[in-house]
């Protein structure tokens, strides 16, 4: 049985086909804590109902407080703004120093007190349920901690590496693609750019809406979250880095999942 933490922002319906998963047995799982970012949340009233400890990092509070007064803002003893930063790719090289600064430093903030409540909590994997905040190195360096063994997952709506970032069906659905999907990731320094664990596909008609393809995707991220976690509870997923060789003969690294008992 593995331990479970989910982190959402939004209704939760994703984190509540994971928990029914674990509870029919078919995840060999339990759900151990769900943390949100948002006090409203409705995966959280989900947790809840379910009797799953629940808790709240209010990074609306927390960035608004920096705002107001950035100097007189903790930030953790043991944050080295440098090392973030040569590690992250969500920002590019010639982004401007202060805009970095000052988002590292806030999500930094948060993801502290992330830690500390998710602490309270032992668990082997972390799952983002519509968790809406861009990890940063700070928080994915002290989850995973051991070498070539990712502990953070998520489900993104869209066939990456298409359409990476907050609105992967509305990105579908305006370039006017036929087919859709989601993929189900672990998580890494870039935004949705770690390796895939699968993806589940659906077609796009020309009778669709926005509306409709949205509806087709969330009922394939029901089926395709659910089947990765119960990959990784059987110890089947295991990442590794493979070196190709492109046709003008330049050779290329990527980090890949592979599927099968360890």
């Amino acid at each position: 049985m593995i331990r479970i933490g989910a982190l959402v922002s939004g209704s939760g319906t994703n984190l509540q086909a994971i928990i029914d998963a674990c509870e029919s047995g078919s995840i060999p799982g339990q759900m151990v804590f769900v943390g949100s970012d948002n006090p409203v949340a409705g995966g959280l009233d989900r947790g809840k109902k379910h009797g799953i400890p629940t808790f709240v990092t209010n990074y609306n509070t927390i960035i608004k407080s920096y705002r107001e007064n950035p100097q007189q803002t903790s930030l953790p003893k043991d944050y080295h703004y440098d090392e973030i930063v040569s590690k992250q790719s969500l920002f590019s090289k010639n982004a401007g120093s202060k805009i970095m600064k000052d988002f590292l430093s806030t999500r930094v903030i948060a993801e502290a007190d992330l830690l500390t409540q998710m602490a309270r909590f032992p668990f082997d994997l972390i799952i983002l349920a519509g968790f809406m905040r861009n990890l940063t190195p700070y928080f994915i360096d002290r989850v995973n901690t051991v070498p070539g063994e990712p502990r953070i997952m998520n489900i993104h709506p869209a066939l990456l590496p298409a359409f990476p970032g907050i609105d992967g069906y509305g990105d579908t659905f305006r370039y006017g693609c036929k087919i859709g999907g989601c993929t189900v990731h672990f998580i890494d320094y870039g935004e949705d750019s770690g390796p895939i664990i699968g993806q589940k596909t659906f077609i796009i008609t020309p009778e669709d809406t926005l509306d409709t393809v949205k509806n087709k995707g969330l009922e394939r991220e029901w089926e395709l979250y659910p089947e990765c976690i119960e990959l990784y509870a059987k110890q089947c997923l295991k990442v590794v880095r493979k070196t190709y060789t492109l046709e003008n003969n330049e050779t290329v690294a990527r980090t890949i999942v592979e599927t099968g008992k360890r």
